[in-house]
């Protein structure tokens, strides 16, 4: 059996977001998974992320650990309190906090780690490290709350 990446299992019509929607063929299509109960995904920079010669951009970090954070929440939300037969609610950004660490290399693949720190119906707090050959690159610190009607179409 395939365990499908949290974002997979999102609606469709809910599918398009840049930073890790299936359905949107220009966006980085990340792909996040439970390991134990931490959550992880990995993302390959191509040359066009870079901010100067060998090093990732910024915004893309934020853009990865923002969508692994809110995918991360959904996850952890249906785990907690949903059933097997549902789909996973959708959680956007409340509110997210970066630190940059250290520079991040190009050329590697990047590993992002989620922490769920606490846990509510319709809002999940989270941290996230993204770390590049095992140096811890940046953290984040996320507020992610359920995504409100108004949102779904």
């Amino acid at each position: 059996m395939t365990i499908m990446a949290f974002q997979d299992l999102y609606p469709e019509d809910l599918s398009h977001c840049y930073g890790c929607g299936k359905n949107n063929p220009h966006g980085h299509q990340l792909k996040s998974y439970w390991d134990d109960d931490e959550t992880i995904a990995l993302f390959m920079p191509k040359p066009f992320h870079t901010a100067i010669p060998g090093f990732v951009y910024g915004g893309l970090i934020a853009s990865l650990i923002d969508c692994h954070g809110t995918g991360s929440a959904s996850a952890a939300a249906q785990r907690a309190f949903g059933s097997r037969d549902q789909l996973p609610p959708r959680f956007v950004t409340a509110a997210l906090n970066i630190d940059f660490l250290a520079p991040t290399p190009m050329g590697v693949e990047l590993e992002l780690r989620g922490v769920i720190r606490e846990i509510k119906p319709k809002k999940v707090v989270l941290d996230i490290t993204l770390s590049a050959n095992g140096v811890t690159c940046a953290k984040g610190h996320m507020v992610a709350v359920k995504m409100p009607e108004s949102m779904m179409g």
